[in-house]
């Protein structure tokens, strides 16, 4: 019995730190295991992906709206690392209706998920870049990290004694 009791709250421990490593319902499922560099390498249209990265430009467009991402390595809950200082290669990924870009703006993280419907070259300065096309069907807009210090300041009280005796 004493057993059970200890083995409890390890359970549940070990399932809040599941639940942290799990991605959103709209972004879980099965994907093709490839990044868009190797992608635009390989140059076949149809995989089913998740990518994730930074919005590097949103183009919103009579039908849809299409962004150009800098790829970026994704977490256990589908997150992209923003910190990564690699590129997993720049994808555009397009979807029907209106994403405002003040909303998606520019560094935003982004991930989505779709098929890849086919390969544009777009240029990155004078570079020409061969862009990865996804057709999304979902574009899932992360909330902004803010990093926060903490402070512990333990009061004029230092040795923990609350009087005056």
């Amino acid at each position: 019995m004493n057993r059970m009791r200890a083995l409890v709250p390890a359970l549940l421990a070990a399932g809040v730190l599941a639940a942290c490593a799990t991605p959103p319902k709209p972004l879980q499922g099965s994907y093709a295991p490839l990044s868009p560099a190797t992608a635009a390498q390989r140059q076949v249209p149809g995989d089913l992906v998740r990518w994730g990265g930074t919005i590097a430009e949103v183009v919103p467009q009579r039908e849809r709206t299409c962004f150009e991402l800098v790829g970026r390595p994704l977490d256990g809950r589908g997150r992209p690392d923003e910190d990564s200082d690699s590129s997993a290669g720049r994808f555009v990924a397009c979807r029907e209706g209106f994403y405002d870009p003040v909303v998606f703006e520019r560094g935003r993280a982004v991930t989505v998920t779709g098929r890849i419907e086919g390969f544009e070259t777009r240029t990155i300065g004078d570079f020409p870049y061969l862009h990865p096309r996804v057709a999304a069907d979902v574009v899932y807009l992360w909330p902004e990290q803010r990093e926060v210090d903490v402070i512990y300041d333990r009061g004029p009280y230092w040795g923990g004694y609350y009087g005056w005796w």
